[in-house]
């Protein structure tokens, strides 16, 4: 099957093929930005094998994406972004009644943890959409659990 193995002609062969929606954390989105960052080509890599995995943000991660851009790169990479976003090259997602009560929750729940409101957004629409799938720098990003316990599935690091 296409996309799956390893080849040295082909990078992008790594990474197995995912169609469908995938949560998309920040750490991906400012390396996509910034040619500088080690994680570039990887993120670049993913996305060419898996052209059919529709991409999904939370306001709280578009908005550390902004700023961390801004700050580590230029204006001009966040206005890029947000440019992207605009095409369809991501979509944000709108929070619900009940968002801001489940991420409280979920940082409770997980206070002992390097956890962000970033992070608790993704959680909590992964929970909410019935996701699984995330792309994310984060190696420990799979310690949160959707509500049947089942970890998130980090794509970026399989």
């Amino acid at each position: 099957m296409a996309g799956q193995g390893t080849s040295a002609q082909d990078p992008a062969t790594r990474y197995l093929a995912h169609r469908g929606p995938v949560l998309v954390d920040s750490g991906p989105l400012i390396a996509l930005f910034n040619g500088a960052d080690h994680w570039h080509a990887p993120v670049r890599e993913w996305l060419r094998a898996n052209p059919a995995a529709a991409l999904l943000c939370t306001w709280p991660v578009a908005t550390e994406v902004c700023a961390l851009l801004a700050r580590r790169v230029a204006n001009a990479a966040a206005l890029d972004f947000l440019r992207w976003a605009q095409r369809g090259g991501i979509t944000l997602d709108a929070p619900e009644p009940g968002t801001l009560t489940e991420v409280l929750r979920l940082s409770e729940r997980f206070a002992d943890l390097p956890f962000d409101l970033a992070d608790a957004s993704i959680a909590e629409a992964a929970t909410r959409l019935k996701l699984r799938h995330v792309l994310s720098l984060d190696a420990d990003f799979d310690v949160y659990r959707d509500r049947r316990g089942r970890a998130l599935v980090n794509l970026l690091r399989r």
